[in-house]
């Protein structure tokens, strides 16, 4: 039962507003349209084995002079330029790729071995392999018997 002055459409309109909202962070819209800019530039996946972490970031169109990675503690960032074509002359009919710099920062789940870690860019994909710290990696502990 609703009491005061809240009516279930008042109640139902902000549910609607703070449902968009989260799907916005996501880069969906309820409204059945994506978003003309993407949320957050390059799309990244990041994942873990005993020894490592890896990222791996689309970049398509951005040259490897125009990357710069920084590995520290346990932060990763991404920085970069993706150009524009040289067609100034030309006349855009649409125009969704975004041109400009970039800067991703993503917090890992562990301290990583800035010394040692390693990036390659191959057919528009960066993959960055970042070794963990040694007090950061599983060890594993031999139990005794008494």
């Amino acid at each position: 039962m609703f009491s005061g002055t809240m009516s279930p459409f008042a109640v139902m309109n902000e549910l609607r507003r703070e449902m968009e909202r989260i799907f916005d962070g996501y880069g969906l819209r309820l409204n059945g349209g994506w978003p003309i800019q993407p949320t957050a530039f390059p799309a990244l996946n990041v994942w873990e084995d005993g020894d490592a972490l890896y990222a791996e970031a689309e970049v398509p169109g951005v040259s490897q002079d125009d990357i710069e990675i920084y590995a520290v503690g346990n932060e990763l960032t991404i920085k970069g330029t993706r150009k524009p074509r040289g067609d100034d002359d030309a006349s855009y009919h649409r125009r969704e790729r975004g041109t400009g710099e970039f800067t991703r920062v993503v917090t890992l789940p562990a301290e990583v071995n800035a010394d040692k870690v390693d990036a390659s860019l191959k057919d528009g994909v960066l993959t960055v392999t970042l070794p963990k710290a040694d007090e950061a990696r599983p060890r594993k502990i031999n139990v005794k018997t008494n």
